[in-house]
């Protein structure tokens, strides 16, 4: 178990333990310089919650592993905590995604007769929208309940934390599966040429994005959802009916069984674009036995998206360019 940085440890001390302080610090609108300050003194110095800052970094030292949320959120302060959230989705809309995207296009064979390149591209761009519509419904939406929460206005009593974040907590478990569909994609199936060392880069840079998102969604989950939760009780207590309730989905599935000749042929014609029942018809199967094929097709290969299966089929000749409806 590792030891929780405490306000009287030194910021320099912290950070030189795990980098990823660095991007903690940056969020909460703290700045290098502070010397040999401690953090308590650091996070005085720019009007930062000291206590919201250390359970941040204690939550991502333990990759979201803690008995005691309850507890932390008691303590934290929910203001200090949006405010960070909010720096992130910056940091990810605004920087991070974008500047993957750009050492992409330079890593990438993007001539005209490369439409593996273009599709990876084209993937990428369809991630970076998914996280950018997430996130800009978090503020528009949740983040602006929570406010009014805090300002002790509620217009909808049948509005609560839950049923704004339900479907919005599936959202990340699809951003995370999209981004290692990705780097799956990428690592199999992209031709090696003389730009291997950037899209080496490339790769790195999403694993660390996908680490950074897998907290960054962790931390809402569960800290930032618990901490609204406490909100709306205290609108409970006042008389106001909460129904709130928790939901949590997740499905793995590994097998790496080698597709048969019926699942490639389901491939070729969902990569020419026609419907399952267009597949059933041409393949003169039920359609039923389409989506089985399906989803066979998607537990073997881990590809989710008609892009993944287009490069798919590509790279091992199971169609032809000209062929591929884009």
């Amino acid at each position: 178990m590792f030891e929780k940085y405490k306000e009287t440890n030194q910021m320099g001390d912290i950070i030189c333990e795990d980098y990823r302080i660095l991007q903690v610090m940056s969020r909460f609108g703290l700045t290098l310089g502070f010397g040999d300050h401690t953090v308590g003194e650091t996070c005085a110095t720019a009007g930062v919650d000291a206590t919201t800052f250390l359970a941040v970094v204690n939550f991502i030292r333990s990759n979201g592993r803690t008995n005691n949320i309850g507890d932390i959120v008691e303590a934290l302060s929910l203001p200090s905590l949006m405010d960070y959230l909010h720096r992130s989705h910056d940091y990810f809309v605004k920087f991070r995604l974008p500047s993957i995207r750009r050492k992409l296009i330079e890593a990438l064979d993007c001539s005209a007769n490369n439409q593996i390149a273009f599709l990876i591209l084209k993937f990428y761009d369809e991630f970076a929208s998914e996280v950018s519509r997430h996130m800009e419904y978090e503020d528009k939406h949740i983040h602006t309940y929570v406010k009014d929460l805090m300002k002790g206005v509620r217009t909808h009593s049948e509005v609560n934390i839950h049923q704004l974040s339900h479907r919005h907590q599936d959202n990340h478990a699809q951003i995370e599966k999209t981004l290692s569909e990705l780097k799956n994609i990428i690592i199999k199936y992209y031709p090696t040429d003389s730009q291997a060392q950037l899209l080496n880069e490339v790769l790195i840079d999403l694993y660390m994005t996908e680490e950074d998102l897998f907290n960054h969604c962790h931390l809402e989950d569960t800290l930032f959802y618990e901490a609204v939760v406490r909100l709306e009780e205290q609108f409970q207590e006042q008389g106001v009916e909460e129904d709130i309730k928790a939901d949590a989905i997740e499905e793995t599935l590994t097998s790496t069984d080698s597709l048969s000749e019926r699942e490639k042929e389901v491939i070729v014609c969902v990569v020419k674009g026609m419907a399952n029942k267009e597949i059933a018809e041409h393949l003169f199967i039920s359609v039923n036995t389409v989506m089985t094929h399906r989803r066979n097709i998607t537990r073997k290969l881990q590809i989710h998206s008609p892009a993944g299966l287009t490069i798919y089929a590509i790279v091992n000749g199971l169609i032809n360019l000209e062929e591929v409806k884009l």
